[in-house]
């Protein structure tokens, strides 16, 4: 038997220590510093359970095992060929004396840029089923940090990301909640993960989740007296938390730290405390670079809805013999040219929204049977889109909206995955707008959580890859289910349309959204005033023209949109050729600059290929950005093709001012590139 109050490790590189110790009365808690800085001062561990004796105290340590893992994986894609997954780790199994002897444990993995942990609850006599009333994991700050944050909502992640102080947010947060279709905040001071912090003494702390299976999704409550962030999970309808049976777990709550920006970026924590991938056959699985009917509906140009009735149902609607409005986007003769466009430049994919009846008719209500995911409107021939884009070598990407409504959906899912198979989709967008469907269920609890997973096991049954939108979150799963090719949960771009995102966003959510994984961010926006599309929307997109080319680096993702028009496209067509030429699939990453909230610069190899491509965005504020080319082979010489802001750029007065020149480099070279407000570079190096 093992008896000692206190245990420590420290991960491979001494830098980081964690130290686990029981407090009065049996209390777990845990701290953890870098470099002798405190990251976590002592914190309490614990869940409050509502059917069973709670897991809070009354604790001693009875076991304790350490051990280290070593290995090297190689993901079906991503940012590096090989990822390291190096930890110590402390086991620690915690027995309460009073419960019958009743025991959980706690897992420790300390890496060199960060902690995961969780709690685990073995199959035994005394524990069973268990109702989670809340968790309380604390993470204790060692003071009044710099915080990237959005509002705790347990149904959207679609905020402006707010800069500040942690004693700032409850007086920001009034501001910071705007509208949206399906919300629902919980407190004066709570916040999402990944939540991304910067210390007074400079280190950079990024508390997340992995491997969120089975289980709600945990928001933070901040104590902003002391400092201290409390777990919050998501409820079900009738609030409760999580609905457990032993042998379970938790998923592993993460603390990224270190004392230089790029180490965040560049973390891999979170998908190395994830599973192996379940597939044996990851042939089907493949990046791709996509362009689509998309943005002209978002900007307002076209439309969904076939026709502009008011009160349609599915079955009973004769489209056939209703008017049409004369905007639908999605028609044969349209769509065609859209495959003729990628056919014609490379691009692999067409992504098609509003194919399929029902569209007219359910923004902003409650209603259950809305789609069939089978049914096209009169002007959409689906066997004629299937012949024409496999004649020209292209896919046509199919798009799902639930309408919030996921009984129905689930309902529906093997018959509109065979049609996919059956008409030649390989990969579809889903999307959950509105209020869910259970009724008082969000989009973030548990209950969800086990639908997005069964929607994407179910899609690999028939080599489906799956673009979720509106889901929850990524913490990592892609690694395990590596057809989880792309996500949005977050402010995207279709946001510019609608007022437009900060200059700085995508300065951050590299930091923050992206470290669980890629976000389907649809970038490649050329025309940046939305009225020439729709005269009445005056909305512009918040960036430069180069600026959004620097995103296919930036924003990484395995999945990658052309977002505008081609029309525009033409105009453009030397700016475009970078998009052509910019690979979605990575061997190496290197972040050559990097300050949340300023500035990124970043700059990766080409799976499988001797190119280089770097990508650099700004904030609000002109800069010059410093571009080191150290990682390029020695003793070779380069043709680089530099695709920059023009002198008088800027987001707001000239977006599209741009200059493209070519330079030759070696690894010797540093460039210094001026950058516009609002601006960016893209950089093609072959």
């Amino acid at each position: 038997m093992f008896s000692a109050n206190a245990q420590q490790i420290t991960s491979p590189d001494k830098n980081l220590v964690l130290n686990f110790e029981l407090k009065d009365n049996g209390v777990p808690t845990y701290s953890l510093t870098y470099k002798k800085k405190d990251v976590i001062k002592t914190s309490k561990l614990g869940i409050e359970t509502k059917d069973v004796p709670s897991f809070l105290n009354g604790f001693t340590i009875t076991d304790t095992q350490k051990s280290t893992f070593d290995e090297t994986w190689q993901p079906v894609w991503g940012e590096q060929k090989n990822i390291r997954n190096h930890y110590n780790e402390l086991l620690v199994t915690l027995t309460q004396k009073a419960e019958k002897d009743r025991f959980i444990r706690i897992r420790f993995r300390l890496f060199n840029d960060g902690l995961g942990f969780r709690y685990e609850f073995p199959a035994q006599k005394n524990l069973n089923y268990f109702i989670i009333k809340e968790e309380h994991t604390q993470f204790a700050l060692a003071g009044d940090h710099k915080a990237f944050w959005l509002p705790g909502d347990f149904d959207t992640q679609e905020y402006s990301t707010v800069t500040s102080n942690l004693s700032e947010v409850r007086g920001k947060m009034k501001a910071a909640v705007t509208p949206n279709v399906s919300q629902t905040t919980f407190s004066p001071t709570g916040l999402q993960t990944p939540l991304m912090m910067k210390s007074k003494d400079g280190l950079y702390i990024n508390i997340h989740e992995a491997a969120l299976v089975d289980y709600s999704c945990m928001s933070l409550n901040l104590d902003d007296k002391n400092f201290v962030l409390e777990s919050f999970l998501t409820p079900d309808a009738i609030g409760d938390k999580g609905y457990m049976q032993a042998p379970t777990q938790t998923p592993w709550r993460t603390v990224i730290v270190s004392d230089k920006a790029g180490d965040i970026l560049m973390s891999k924590l979170v998908y190395n405390l994830n599973e192996p991938t379940k597939f044996k056959d990851v042939s089907w699985i493949k990046p791709i670079k996509y362009v689509g009917v998309w943005w002209e509906m978002i900007t307002g140009k076209s439309t969904w809805a076939y026709t502009d009735l008011e009160n349609v149902q599915l079955g009973v609607t004769d489209y056939s013999k209703t008017k049409p409005n004369g905007k639908h986007g999605a028609n044969t003769q349209h769509v065609k040219e859209y495959i003729d466009f990628a056919a014609k430049n490379g691009i692999d994919a067409v992504l098609v929204e509003g194919w399929n009846q029902g569209w007219e008719d359910w923004f902003g209500k409650t209603k259950d049977y809305v789609f069939d995911f089978v049914t096209p409107y009169p002007d959409f021939d689906v066997k004629e889109l299937h012949r024409y884009a496999e004649s020209k070598g292209v896919k046509i990407i199919m798009h799902h909206e639930t309408s919030g409504s996921v009984r129905n959906y689930e309902r529906h899912l093997d018959t509109a995955y065979k049609f996919m198979v059956e008409n030649g989709y390989n990969a579809v967008k889903s999307g959950y707008v509105g209020q869910i469907i259970p009724r008082g269920e969000h989009h973030y609890g548990q209950w969800l959580v086990n639908h997005y997973l069964y929607a994407i096991t179910k899609a690999a049954d028939y080599k489906i890859m799956v673009n979720a939108h509106e889901a929850i979150r990524p913490t990592g799963l892609a690694r395990t289910y590596p057809n989880l090719i792309g996500n949005e949960a977050a402010r995207g771009t279709e946001y510019e349309s609608f007022g437009g995102n900060n200059p700085d966003h995508t300065t951050i959510l590299p930091f923050t959204r992206l470290i669980g994984g890629p976000m389907d961010y649809t970038p490649g926006i050329f025309q940046t005033r939305i009225n020439a599309y729709n005269p009445d929307n005056n909305s512009f997109v918040h960036t430069t023209l180069t600026k959004q080319l620097a995103l296919y680096v930036t924003m990484y993702s395995p999945l990658q949109m052309a977002a505008d028009l081609p029309d525009t496209y033409n105009k453009f067509y030397d700016a475009f050729q970078f998009i052509k030429d910019v690979a979605v699939d990575w061997d190496e990453s290197y972040v050559l600059e990097a300050e949340p909230g300023d500035y990124i610069t970043i700059a990766r190899k080409a799976k499988g290929k001797n190119e280089w491509f770097i990508g650099s965005v700004t904030d609000e504020n002109a800069r010059t950005a410093v571009v080191k080319f150290d990682y390029l082979p020695k003793g070779k010489t380069y043709v680089a093709t530099v695709y920059a802001d023009g002198k008088d750029a800027s987001f707001d007065k000239n977006p599209q001012s741009y200059t493209i020149r070519k330079i030759k480099v070696t690894s010797k070279t540093v460039l210094k590139q001026a950058v516009a407000p609002g601006g960016g570079f893209a950089i093609s190096v072959k």
